[in-house]
């Protein structure tokens, strides 16, 4: 199931895609686009013993695109698209939705803000399927399995689906620099007010202050624009050879290789409670065995118990004949000589008659 994960990721990608092309979030506009990709067949030639394993897999992958960094409307779009994977699936009984505990405060503040822009059908998508309980609450978003690599493999997300760092744009409106020039006019006349005299001790904020902050936000806003355009052309150039970033990983790890390397070939490991005390390094080389002392440390096979008996214990006269003839015990509670011969019965013969 492991080689279907990118090939389901790549036809969410490609639905919400879509999805964010019609710049809508309206649960009628998804639901459009799943019936012209004909989205519901992802299921079809699935094995019957198969059926709830892939689910599982779409049911994961679709869930990623929930939570941020992605913007509003694709994970808008993830949840119309686990809302309708969920009553799709031909898993019987349906296969729920795993939904980590660390996630749940993500989920709740998507509804929060979808129902305070009024995005209503959002809610309800949400709402229908806590009360269907189609979400197992975990403590992992996937699941643990034993002798499962603990960094898995990860597919590279779309950029255009991140939502862009823009908190400084949204905090930072006409409105609030405006208030705030109004606010810097009085208190400059009040210092005026105090202290007639221009006195370089009372200028504690900046002159111009509303345009300052002004520039600045678009300055940031322009770097941020040039910086997302550098490295969308940086990564088509070094499509074919990776980014920098993965060799200087690379090399990294090989670093950490070698120390590593070093650092248990030089001492062995000691108990915590004598790790205070100075670590002797001594390097044992191998000796090969004296031929003249390799003969003491030989194993040396031991007699049998028979053996040793027969050898070491002398019996003489009728007492060997008693001692090595065989026994047969069939009562312990009856003496021998009480013993019964037993009965014999005479054998039934059948007797024909002369006509």
């Amino acid at each position: 199931m492991r080689d279907f994960r990118q090939v389901v990721k790549a036809d969410c990608d490609l639905l919400l895609n879509r999805f964010q092309l019609s710049e809508s979030v309206r649960f009628e506009v998804f639901s459009q686009i799943w019936r012209n990709m004909k989205f519901d067949q992802i299921f079809y030639g699935t094995a019957k013993h198969e059926s709830r394993s892939f689910s599982r897999l779409v049911l994961d992958t679709a869930y990623e695109f929930l939570l941020p960094p992605f913007t509003f409307q694709i994970r808008v779009g993830a949840l119309y698209l686990l809302y309708a994977l969920f009553h799709r699936q031909t898993a019987d009984p349906p296969e729920k939705i795993r939904l980590a505990l660390k996630d749940w405060d993500e989920v709740l503040k998507l509804e929060k803000d979808s129902f305070e822009a009024q995005h209503f059908d959002v809610v309800y998508v949400l709402r229908k399927l806590l009360h269907e309980k189609a979400f197992v609450f975990t403590a992992m978003p996937r699941l643990l399995l034993f002798e499962r690599k603990k960094v898995p493999h990860r597919a590279p997300v779309c950029e255009s689906f991140v939502e862009k760092p823009s908190a400084p744009q949204t905090l930072i409106n006409n409105s609030l620099l405006e208030e705030l020039s109004n606010v810097h006019g009085l208190y400059e006349n009040l210092k005026l007010s105090v202290c007639p005299q221009s006195d370089s001790s009372l200028n504690l904020t900046h002159q111009n202050l509303a345009q300052t902050l002004r520039g600045t936000v678009l300055d940031f806003y322009r770097w941020q624009q040039d910086k997302f355009v550098q490295a969308g052309s940086s990564r088509d150039e070094d499509c074919g050879e990776g980014t920098s970033t993965q060799q200087e990983s690379s090399r990294r790890a090989d670093l950490l290789a070698s120390i590593k390397t070093r650092a248990y070939g030089e001492a062995a490991e000691v108990l915590k409670s004598r790790r205070h005390r100075a670590v002797e390094v001594v390097h044992v080389t191998k000796r090969e065995p004296d031929p003249a002392h390799s003969s003491r440390y030989e194993k040396k096979k031991r007699k049998s118990l028979k053996y040793r008996t027969t050898t070491n214990v002398c019996v003489s006269g009728d007492i060997w004949k008693d001692a090595s003839s065989v026994t047969n015990i069939t009562r312990l509670t009856t003496l021998t000589s009480d013993e019964k011969p037993p009965r014999s019965f005479k054998k039934f013969k059948w007797k024909m008659e002369s006509s």
